[in-house]
């Protein structure tokens, strides 16, 4: 077992969940940090960004598996990833208190794909919610969802129409999945590129914000 390098913005007070961004392809754990006060102005939640635990020769930053195809993680480095952050989430659950039905696992790109499978993997927790932007449930060797032992999860998902790296249709697979099995999910899409687009944020505001709702002693409840 290996911990990952991580940052972490505390709560301003005692906090009402735990939000885990895991970033995308070729950033590192600084890249979604400032997204937290955008999703959670109020600070309500505890949020940690991991590192991915891979570096590939020709290319920067940080990454979760080597991609041979879209949609297709390659399996012994997206098993690596997988088995790292299991143990991270572990870990996190246990020294800050907060249970995994009280963590939205959210991230961008590839970041997205680690949050789909540490959120619906048979091995693991039911989670309060999967925050995923411009990603997709992947396919890979070892890896098979459970969808029916997490009936209380929720999932937002944004995509852009415009992705040339990922493109839509995953998304609208992914919904239609999760929907046939009687998940909910708020999906939202624009024109955006591969990003995560401005017009998807206020709708991810108020889904987080429903899905891990405040408790009796926060500010403002």
């Amino acid at each position: 077992m290996s911990a990952l390098v991580h940052l972490e913005r505390p709560a301003a007070g005692a906090p009402d969940g735990l939000l885990v961004l895991h970033h995308g392809r070729g950033a590192d754990e600084r890249d979604l940090l400032g997204l937290a006060d955008v999703l959670d102005p109020q600070r309500r939640l505890h949020v940690v960004t991991p590192r991915g635990p891979l570096t590939l020769p020709g290319w920067p930053g940080h990454h979760w598996y080597v991609v041979p195809r879209v949609g297709y993680p390659e399996p012994a480095t997206f098993r690596d990833a997988y088995r790292r952050l299991a143990s991270f989430h572990d870990e996190l659950w246990h020294r800050t208190g907060i249970a995994p039905d009280r963590t939205v696992l959210g991230g961008f790109s590839m970041g997205s794909v680690m949050s789909y499978s540490l959120g619906l993997g048979s091995d693991r927790p039911p989670v309060a919610g999967i925050l995923a932007f411009s990603g997709f449930i992947p396919t890979v060797e070892g890896w098979e969802p459970d969808l029916a032992g997490r009936p209380a999860t929720r999932v937002f998902a944004a995509h852009g129409r415009q992705d040339p790296i990922i493109e839509v249709a995953f998304a609208r697979g992914a919904r239609e999945f999760l929907e046939a099995s009687g998940l909910r999910v708020c999906y939202h899409e624009s024109d955006a590129g591969h990003t995560i687009g401005p017009a998807h944020l206020s709708a991810a505001v108020r889904w987080l914000s429903s899905t891990i709702p405040a408790s009796a002693t926060s500010p403002g409840a």
